[in-house]
């Protein structure tokens, strides 16, 4: 079952926004988001999978901070 669908962010710069992911081969989208901001890949922000309250789509992904420099 590959496809795509959109997932919303909740948190950092992205929050209120979307993004369009992947699923893989089971129906399932990656479990993190690097959110590329101003500064490129380096000031990418970490959102990670998480299942939706029983509202709304399935899944969302949760701001958990700066990528790693």
């Amino acid at each position: 079952m590959e496809g795509s669908t959109e997932i919303p962010l909740v948190g950092g710069a992205g929050d209120g926004g979307t993004v369009a992911v992947e699923l893989d081969v089971h129906g399932r989208p990656p479990l993190t988001h690097h959110h590329v901001v101003d500064g490129g890949l380096a000031g990418a922000e970490i959102y990670e999978l998480e299942a939706a309250p029983e509202e709304g789509p399935p899944w969302l992904y949760r701001w958990r901070g700066p990528a790693p420099s």
